[in-house]
């Protein structure tokens, strides 16, 4: 699929629409910047995660807990952490690309100039034991997207 870009002669070739998702932005350097999850947008250092739990401000529901915490960066950041509980390391990595993905199309959504921690609950972890493991590949996009809008949502009235 070639999207935009050079044919392999060197001359431009014009971007297949099929491809676009509505109302994006047409030119090609714009939708990498506007799609992209680079890593000045990940908390990746143990001190970035540290500081952004001391902050104090959370929010949790059944599957997510979200904390949030001002930045001096003035776009959102993202951190993920998912615990051993949570299952094997297949699934725990299926559970972080969730996660990424809601906040990389999502970003628009969130309060910017904050940092963003994820961790999956304590309670997901402790019921989809006993459900057994196919209770715990059941879970979407959709739900995680759903979860860490509300919770993200909240936490945006607590700082008030």
């Amino acid at each position: 699929m070639k999207i935009a870009g050079s044919d392999c002669d060197g001359r431009a070739t014009e971007p297949d629409l099929r491809f676009f998702p509505a109302g994006a932005c047409l030119y090609y350097g714009d939708i990498l910047k506007r799609y992209s999850f680079g890593k000045n947008e990940r908390l990746v250092a143990n001190e970035q995660f540290k500081a952004v739990l001391k902050g104090n401000l959370s929010a949790g529901d059944a599957l997510l807990t979200v904390y949030m915490r001002q930045n001096e960066c003035g776009y959102p950041r993202l951190g993920v952490s998912v615990g051993k509980s949570a299952g094997n390391a297949v699934l725990r990595n299926r559970l972080k690309r969730l996660v990424r993905e809601s906040f990389r199309l999502n970003r628009e959504k969130l309060e910017q100039g904050f940092d963003y921690v994820v961790m999956i609950s304590p309670r997901f972890s402790n019921r989809s034991k006993k459900a057994g493991t196919t209770a715990r590949r059941r879970v979407t996009f959709e739900r995680i997207e759903r979860s860490f809008l509300a919770l993200a949502e909240r936490l945006k009235h607590k700082k008030r």
